[in-house]
């Protein structure tokens, strides 16, 4: 399995294209490219370099089907929406998750670690940090014959810091810059060429809107955001790469609708769309097309380059849905849906999770159960997010 893994990587590294794809043809009446020995439409997905960025990192996200760009604001905004840090009421929060990965395969050294919180100057201002930390575990290296030539502890790290500002009373906006480390496999050789280990500086810019609303006789609170994320510059894994691979660029939505029905029983309605700002993959006779532009051409562009127009656009949308009931602020439950179109990408689950708050400690437990044939890296798993709240003075929205 892991020479298999290994053998994944290293075709990344160099930038293979695929194999010649003589007997595949785009069908416009179905949007999409279709296999003419079965007739049936195969996958066209949107790949990026670094995709440990986009895992959900915290406990509560996953619990909401991946959703949490508009919710209330935590130390777990530093991956949803910075933004929501100016709007918090607390002065100082941190927390940490833990994740481990492909558990139900027996493997024990793969995970992703997350550290992340947030101090406020005053009511208007403040920022937020997060370190992100994915280890592949040990791989034992082969040659083409398969023979062994060492090992290796694959990993990646984020580290980021944002500032965050009110700049009303109901809307926010945040910047968040990030320096990215990948080290699939430094030092190795594949057919003369050295491989290294990539970096990557990028940005993510956010914003948070709120407003108090009547839901029949309940006074709640409606909040907005949106976020374009890991914009930056393409890296390689080695010198003189004929072309370089884009970061996982985003554009998120989201929105949460939060009904206290008394002082006890709260509950928060929330739903994000997700978009790749990235080429859209078109196939020819020599196999998957590559592309030079830059991020910033690549981002514009993504709105209208798919091959099947607008039809298969909105399939590269993926779709979060959550909820989440609080009693006494206390004790919470949550659930969630995700879906991503079966052509691009089929991932598809339900997800379930829990809060608990005890004075100033916070701990979140997630698990995720898929609703298709379609294997995750976190099934059967749970994942755990520990917080503190080290707050003094709290800051009323």
């Amino acid at each position: 399995m892991k020479f298999k893994s290994l053998t994944l990587i290293l075709l990344i590294i160099i930038g293979l294209s695929s194999t010649a794809q003589a007997d595949i043809i785009y069908d416009p009446s179905r949007h999409c490219y279709v296999d003419e020995s079965t007739g049936e439409c195969i996958p066209n997905t949107i790949l990026s370099s670094l995709p440990f960025l986009t895992i959900i990192p915290d406990a509560r996200g996953a619990a909401l089907g991946d959703a949490g760009i508009a919710i209330s604001p935590d130390p777990s905004a530093m991956h949803f929406n910075a933004a929501k840090i100016a709007m918090s009421e607390k002065e100082f929060e941190l927390s940490t998750t833990y994740t481990p990965w492909l558990k139900n395969l027996g493997l024990n050294d793969i995970y992703l670690a997350y550290l992340s919180g947030y101090n406020k100057f005053d009511k208007l201002q403040g920022i937020g940090y997060s370190i992100r930390y994915f280890s592949l575990g040990e791989i034992q290296f082969t040659n083409s014959d398969r023979e062994n030539i060492g090992t290796g502890n694959p990993n990646e790290f984020e580290v980021a810091v944002a500032y965050a500002r009110k700049l009303s009373d109901n809307f926010s906006a945040a910047l968040t810059g990030k320096f990215v480390y990948s080290n699939l496999a430094e030092g190795q050789r594949v057919d003369g060429v050295l491989i290294e280990a990539a970096t990557a500086f990028a940005a993510d810019l956010s914003m948070y809107y709120k407003s108090k609303v009547n839901i029949g006789d309940y006074k709640s609170k409606l909040t907005m955001g949106l976020t374009l994320s890991n914009l930056g510059n393409k890296i390689t894994y080695t010198k003189d790469a004929d072309t370089k691979e884009y970061l996982p660029q985003n554009l998120g939505i989201g929105a949460a609708l939060e009904i206290p029905f008394d002082d006890y029983n709260t509950i928060t309605l929330t739903a994000d769309l997700n978009k790749l700002l990235l080429p859209t993959p078109t196939i020819d006779t020599a196999g998957i097309v590559k592309y030079n532009e830059s991020p910033i051409t690549a981002a514009l562009e993504s709105f209208s380059d798919a091959p099947g127009g607008f039809v298969e656009e909105m399939r590269e949308i993926t779709y979060s849905l959550g909820a989440e009931y609080w009693y006494d602020k206390q004790f919470a439950i949550r659930a969630g849906y995700f879906y991503e179109h079966p052509l691009k990408g089929d991932r598809q689950f339900l997800t379930l999770g829990l809060g608990l708050r005890y004075n100033v400690y916070s701990m979140g437990v997630s698990y995720l159960v898929p609703t298709n044939s379609v294997r995750n890296p976190l099934d059967g798993t749970l994942r755990f997010t520990f917080s503190m709240d080290f707050t003094k003075t709290k800051y009323k929205e």
